[in-house]
């Protein structure tokens, strides 16, 4: 039979320097999982977060490698250089989270109690889960966009903070729900829907650039982002004040941590944590506005 196209499977998808990173990605992160599934162990969240970090960036990356070798990508309703990007800028931070918990819980010094195999095999998956992350940081590394080049919106600086912000407010979110005690005022409720709007919004502003479907809103979506990230900026910058006023300030909360405040329970560890957040937050959108005065969407990536 005579092949009226090109060549069934991409070769470079595993041979490119991106390609080798996905493959020592998928090996790295199936042999961290099997590290801990075979004898290192884990418990609780913490260890069930690692777990599922692991999984869940071998699946998706195996998804992505096969995809790519046979071409099946073109027939996906993606913006498939958004996705890749996006979902290398996830995994990046997913993976570097997974990397600090995991040793910081499980792995110690001595064999008692849980025996030198044991330790052993945990110790191998914090090296392994720490060789991930530099694999899904080089693959970011790799296919961010360069001055002057045209690429996908997910792949520039501001593409990128989208999902760092996304993650952040996770963070918050977490520690809200950990007796934050957020409710006890209006104020803090403020910042609570602050939070809230500006994830959902940045949510939906990556979901529109992966599905590849911004050609077809009937505004212009290059200006809305920028509008909604000045809007960002100046929501975060009013809960950046409100926040630790209403949690810090002797009128209302505690300017120091108590000392009857039980570790990994204490309201006001939360409130600090969320207070850190904010302002990392609040940085990021304001990078995140500067670098988008800078770049030209192009719809159809």
């Amino acid at each position: 039979m005579e092949s009226t196209g090109g060549p069934y499977l991409n070769t470079a998808a595993v041979t490119s320097p991106v390609g080798i990173a996905r493959l020592l990605q998928m090996t790295f992160g199936c042999t961290t999982f099997s590290l801990v599934a075979h004898q290192g162990g884990f418990s609780a969240a913490y260890g069930t977060f690692c777990m599922f970090v692991w999984t869940f960036c071998f699946a998706i990356t195996v998804f992505i490698i096969a995809c790519e070798f046979t071409h099946l990508h073109s027939c996906l309703s993606l913006s498939w250089g958004n996705f890749t990007a996006a979902f290398a800028m996830l995994a990046t931070l997913m993976s570097v989270t997974a990397a600090v918990i995991y040793p910081l819980y499980f792995v110690q010094v001595g064999c008692y109690p849980i025996g030198c195999e044991v330790r052993d095999f945990r110790i191998a998956a914090s090296v392994f889960a720490g060789l991930l992350f530099v694999t899904y940081a080089s693959e970011v590394f790799l296919t961010r966009a360069k001055p002057g080049q045209v690429t996908s919106y997910m792949a520039t600086v501001s593409g990128l903070l989208k999902i760092v912000q996304a993650f952040v407010a996770c963070i918050i979110f977490g520690a809200l729900v950990n007796d934050s005690q957020y409710g006890k005022y209006v104020a803090t409720q403020w910042c609570v829907a602050v939070y809230s709007f500006c994830f959902v919004v940045t949510v939906v502003v990556v979901a529109f650039s992966v599905t590849g479907k911004t050609a077809l809103l009937w505004f212009p979506f290059e200006r809305s982002v920028v509008i909604y990230t000045f809007g960002a900026v100046l929501l975060y910058a009013s809960a950046a004040v409100i926040w630790p006023v209403f949690c810090f300030d002797s009128k209302y909360g505690s300017p120091r941590r108590p000392g009857l405040c039980a570790k990994g329970k204490c309201s006001w560890d939360s409130q600090l944590v969320i207070a850190i957040f904010t302002y990392v937050n609040l940085l990021l959108y304001v990078l995140d506005l500067a670098y988008s005065q800078r770049i030209r969407f192009v719809s159809h990536l």
